[in-house]
């Protein structure tokens, strides 16, 4: 199970605007490419997202839909990754002072990503968090504005 804890030096409702801004999804979220909203209003209950990965010659075409959303407080998602089953992905956002402490929990739920789930996948998937979680820390601050962290993806669109 890969759980990471961030502080983010915004108030909950300011991190909040960042993860339910569907068209900031691509900027934060490690890999993911042409992102498109698919279903409802983000991040409203059953609302999804369609995007790609990329791994290495492989591209996976994988759904979100949220799961449970409490705004400011809790957003629970699920990743459909096709063959590789999918994980359960959930963020709390706790008040920490002035800021916002935010404890992300991954794990694989259904499929063959459960069966396969290790010790060293657990170690890439801390690193991919890291990376994800400082990206959306950036984000939710203003250092650093959505075109310059991905400045070669394009942004969702309603399909």
């Amino acid at each position: 199970m890969a759980v990471r804890h961030r502080l983010i030096r915004k108030a909950p409702g300011d991190v909040w605007r960042v993860l339910s801004d569907a068209e900031q999804y691509g900027d934060w979220v490690v890999g993911t490419s042409q992102v498109e909203l698919d279903e409802g209003r983000w991040p409203e209950l059953g609302a999804a997202l369609r995007y790609e990965i990329k791994l290495g010659p492989l591209t996976l075409h994988n759904r979100t839909v949220v799961r449970r959303s409490e705004p400011t407080a809790v957003l629970e998602l699920e990743a459909d990754s096709g063959p590789l089953g999918t994980a359960r992905i959930a963020m709390e956002l706790r008040p920490w002072g002035e800021h916002t402490l935010l404890i992300f929990d991954e794990h694989p739920l259904r499929g063959a990503g459960g069966a396969l789930h290790n010790g060293l996948l657990d170690a890439a998937q801390q690193m991919r968090h890291r990376v994800m979680l400082g990206r959306l820390a950036r984000l939710c601050e203003g250092t650093e504005s959505p075109a310059r962290i991905t400045s070669e993806q394009p942004r969702p669109r309603r399909v």
